[in-house]
């Protein structure tokens, strides 16, 4: 198993909230099988918040419902973390895939590393543990059965109604993190074929100032989501 390091190469230092004891235990042997030391470990998001204030990580990995109410404890306690220290890379883990609050969070002006990832994904400890070193180097990594709910129930977004289907295709592609090359060995077309795609989406897609023209691309379909869902 690959051992995780910050980006300056140094131990990773993990907040874990997770309500359920034995999913918390779980996830903390394999992260700490990856080389990461579990600096706080809880089972709530008002201990999460707390516990932040005295120790000192480099991660976050949350449950999306606490206790109380099991809603939203887990994105409610992101979105005030990354107002807070928008360098601190998360992830946030989900029993379900809910994109009510993601357009909110992902479009909060925060510099470090934002996955979000069905529990499922847990269990398969090298995608688990890739995601991990996605989010500590700054990338955004979206559930792949996320991003699909996402494209099904955007289709009459104004937006990506001018994408054609072989666009819109590149575009999901693009939201689960692929490269341009592994996009173009997953569709069976050449990378120059991909680039054209992008390029189209890029000249078709309304684009966010100062914010990278692919980020742009994904932010424009995930945001569309909080027109259609409120709330859960």
């Amino acid at each position: 198993m690959p051992q995780l390091r910050t980006p300056t190469g140094e131990l990773v230092r993990v907040a874990l909230a997770e309500d359920l004891p034995l999913l918390r235990e779980g996830i903390s042997a394999v992260m700490a099988r990856a080389g990461c030391e579990i600096a706080l470990s809880v089972g709530n998001a008002e201990d999460l918040h707390s516990g932040l204030e005295q120790a000192d990580v480099d991660l976050v990995v949350t449950d999306v419902r606490m206790p109380p109410d099991f809603s939203d404890e887990g994105l409610r306690a992101v979105r005030c973390l990354r107002r807070e220290h928008p360098e601190m890379p998360v992830l946030i883990l989900s029993q379900y895939a809910s994109v009510a609050y993601l357009p909110e969070i992902l479009d909060q002006d925060a510099s470090g590393g934002l996955g979000y990832l069905l529990k499922e994904r847990v269990g398969h400890v090298a995608t688990f543990i890739s995601a991990i070193e996605g989010v500590l180097a700054g990338a955004t990594i979206i559930d792949p059965d996320i991003v699909h709910a996402l494209m099904r129930r955007s289709r009459q977004y104004a937006g990506l109604s001018a994408l054609s289907p072989r666009e819109l295709e590149v575009l999901e592609l693009m939201a689960q993190g692929q490269t341009n090359g592994a996009i173009a060995e997953r569709l069976w077309v050449s990378e120059a074929a991909v680039r054209k795609h992008v390029g189209s989406i890029f000249a078709k897609l309304p684009m966010k100032e100062k914010v990278d023209r692919r980020v742009s691309a994904v932010l424009t379909y995930l945001r569309s989501r909080s027109d259609e869902e409120g709330g859960g």
